[in-house]
């Protein structure tokens, strides 16, 4: 039996992805004038971006656990074998909640198999992970195989990224205010990571040209084998900006591909518009 994939909604894949490769979507919520929405099930990140434009300030929460209760069930019930690929622990509750439902249910199904993975790692560094497990199960490998590369990836996984506005993410609980207050002046633009699953300022840079020269020198230090790799790109709904890096990326290393998506409604409740986020591995299997 082919093993089942899901992901929750952090890993910024759109919702056709879901649907074309049978992946199972986890949405996280996003809350706007006391309006809850489900992540790419019924909400547009440009919701989020123009509501932060008028000065509101968009909250997002964890998965359901009602929702992971409903799916967990479904599928013991079906008796299907499962890897529920989960955003970084250090940024949601939702991985905890995750496991906490899954004991739950396991009491009732006690030969429920899913495992629970905590890549640490966030938007299309999530994303990236999600579609190549979901290629391995329709190419049916073995499931302690596929699970052993995500592990692999997800300990390799590089995100550089760089924000408009540092405050989004202090509002939001991701970054210390004197981080976002440093990022503000004299036009300084902030490279950032993700260092063991939490948000992490690495650099600060004057000028957004010299902030993508200085992330293609990045990738150079810290890739392996960049040409032989898929390496994504997503943004907070400035595609001609994501395009314009993508050609640099393309001309400095070409890759396989270079996967561009939309940062979705929820991280980009935290990251306010203009971020642009680049992915890439470490080291290859």
């Amino acid at each position: 039996m082919q093993v089942k994939i899901l992901a929750d909604s952090a890993c910024d894949l759109p919702k056709s992805f879901y649907q074309q490769h049978n992946v199972t979507l986890i949405p996280l919520n996003v809350h706007i004038n006391g309006e809850e929405y489900e992540d790419v099930k019924n909400i547009d990140p440009k919701t989020v971006y123009t509501a932060i434009r008028n000065g509101i300030v968009p909250k997002t929460s964890q998965a359901s656990p009602l929702l992971f209760e409903q799916v967990f069930t479904e599928m013991a019930k079906k008796n299907e074998d499962g890897i529920y690929i989960a955003f970084s622990s250090q940024l949601s509750g939702t991985y905890s909640t995750a496991v906490m439902i899954l004991d739950q249910v396991k009491e009732k199904y006690p030969n429920f198999h899913l495992t629970i993975i905590d890549t640490k790692c966030a938007s299309l560094g999530q994303g990236l992970i999600v579609m190549e497990a979901a290629r391995q199960a329709a190419a049916n490998v073995p499931k302690e195989e596929i699970v052993e590369d995500i592990k692999f990836r997800a300990l390799h996984m590089e995100h550089l990224f760089t924000v408009e506005d540092l405050d989004y993410l202090a509002k939001g609980g991701r970054l210390s205010k004197a981080s976002a207050f440093l990022g503000g002046l004299l036009n300084i633009k902030p490279i950032l990571n993700v260092e063991d699953g939490k948000l992490v300022p690495i650099e600060k840079i004057r000028g957004q040209k010299k902030v993508f020269r200085r992330i293609i020198e990045l990738m150079k230090e810290r890739g392996s084998n960049l040409d032989q790799q898929i390496i994504g790109i997503s943004h907070a709904d400035t595609e001609e900006t994501a395009l314009e890096v993508k050609a640099m990326i393309e001309a400095e290393f070409h890759p396989k591909e270079v996967y561009v998506s939309s940062i979705g409604a929820a991280i980009g409740a935290h990251t306010g518009a203009g971020t642009i986020s680049i992915f890439f591995l470490n080291q290859l299997a």
